[in-house]
């Protein structure tokens, strides 16, 4: 049954009651770094929200600051309840992971939590560096997901605060559908070995954001271990405000800044097809997320 849009309302934040205490996320790296100079207004946004979406480096259009690589490791502190995760974009993503897990361990048998790093300036992971350069990713070699929040506080300078929130639980989302493509053995049935609008990398980058798309319809009716909801439930602007950040990072919208759209090459799909399998996955669930079983011109 598909599942109608949510009306304007309250808006997709934790309730504050909610215990998010449960698996805590790492935090591994040297502190503060953020992303600097170069590039400025609309133009830093379309290479943040490149490097937010895609997990590629676009680090030199934006002159971005360096630094070392740590180890150091310790947990997100004061992170106990949905007002915690509401005041502090680490809280918000740790308390994140406990409702993305509590849905996949809902509906997918043999689901595993995987492992949220929270990174800050740069870490290493055996898929490579991980920065707030290179935007979030999911390692299949260690079971990770690697995120930077200091995107976060840069995006919402240069966007404004109005629908955050959901953009950065859903950015976590679509990785961890990457973890989901992972246990069931996407990745190795379909091989990212091509580009192209056809090819499995477009089909595998939008089947994560249909699981993303999955998991929001139904992240307000994930609870605690005392039974109140994680979150309230979106708004329309909220999910407005996604779907345009998707978009701004489809493959043909970020190649007409070059001038030149070259479907060839696409490895994420179009802006078109990023919104329309989030509403895919949002209204039909997640087995309506089979990308692989339509043709190319279904897309």
């Amino acid at each position: 049954m598909e599942r109608p849009a949510p009306a304007y309302g309250a808006g997709m934040t934790f309730n504050p009651n909610a215990d998010v205490r449960g698996t805590s996320a790492k935090r591994r790296g040297g502190r503060g770094a953020v992303i600097a100079g170069g590039a400025g207004g609309a133009g830093a946004v379309v290479v943040l929200l490149l490097m937010l979406f895609t997990g590629q480096d676009f680090s030199g259009f934006l002159g971005g600051t360096g630094g070392g690589t740590s180890t150091d490791e310790g947990v997100v502190e004061n992170c106990d309840t949905g007002a915690d995760a509401n005041a502090d974009d680490a809280c918000r993503l740790d308390a994140g992971e406990e409702v993305i897990n509590a849905y996949w361990e809902g509906a997918l048998d043999g689901y595993r939590a995987p492992a949220l790093v929270i990174v800050d300036q740069q870490t290493q992971s055996p898929c490579g560096t991980a920065s707030n350069q290179t935007g979030p990713f999911y390692c299949p070699t260690d079971e990770t997901v690697y995120i930077d929040p200091t995107f976060w506080s840069i995006l919402r300078g240069q966007l404004g605060a109005e629908g955050g929130d959901l953009a950065q639980l859903y950015v976590l989302a679509h990785e961890y559908g990457h973890h989901v493509q992972h246990l069931t053995g996407v990745f190795e049935e379909y091989p990212r070995d091509g580009t192209g609008a056809d090819s499995n990398a477009v089909r595998t980058e939008l089947q994560a954001d249909c699981y993303a798309g999955a998991w929001t319809a139904d992240a307000a009716a994930q609870t605690d271990r005392n039974g109140n909801p994680y979150l309230q439930e979106p708004t329309q602007a909220q999910i407005d405000d996604a779907l345009e950040a998707a978009a701004a990072v489809g493959d043909d919208h970020i190649q007409q800044q070059s001038g030149r759209v070259n479907p060839e090459s696409w490895t994420h799909g179009s802006s078109e097809q990023r919104q329309r399998w989030f509403t895919t996955g949002y209204r039909g669930g997640f087995t309506a997320c089979d990308t692989f079983a339509v043709s190319g011109r279904d897309l």
